[in-house]
C-alpha cells in the first residue's frame, strides 16, 4: 500500500484531520476518480475510515497506529536522502541547540 506515492500523500494529508475526496484530489494534484480509487484501496486495507455527511464522504486515518506508521515512513524516507531531514528543521529547536553549544 505504501509503495504508491499518491497513497502516501493521501495518508499524509489525513494526519490529524478528515477531508472529502475533492479536497484530497486538489491536495495531491490528481483527478478525483483516480483519488477515489486510491482511497478505496486504502479503505480495503483498513488504513482509512469514512464518515458520510449528506452526500459528501469524509476520509480520515483509521486509527493512531496508522498515523504513526505514516509518520515513521515519511521520516525514514527523509533520512534516506542527503542533508537535514525536513522534520529536523525546527528553527526554534536548532536555535536553542546552537545557543546551548555556544554557552557550553
Amino acid at each position: 500500500m505504501l509503495a504508491d506515492a499518491t497513497r502516501v500523500q493521501l495518508l499524509w494529508a489525513l494526519i490529524d484531520r478528515e477531508l472529502p475526496v475533492g479536497e484530497l484530489a486538489t491536495h495531491v494534484g490528481k483527478p478525483t476518480p483516480s483519488v477515489s480509487q486510491h482511497l478505496a484501496k486504502l479503505r480495503m486495507a483498513r488504513l482509512v475510515a469514512t464518515r458520510r455527511d449528506g452526500v459528501q464522504i469524509f476520509y480520515r486515518l483509521e486509527n493512531d497506529h496508522v498515523a504513526q506508521l505514516v509518520t515513521d515512513a515519511i521520516h525514514n524516507a527523509e533520512h534516506a536522502g542527503s542533508g537535514i531531514p525536513g522534520h529536523h528543521r525546527d528553527t526554534a529547536g536548532l536555535a536553542a541547540l546552537h545557543d546551548g553549544v555556544e554557552a557550553g
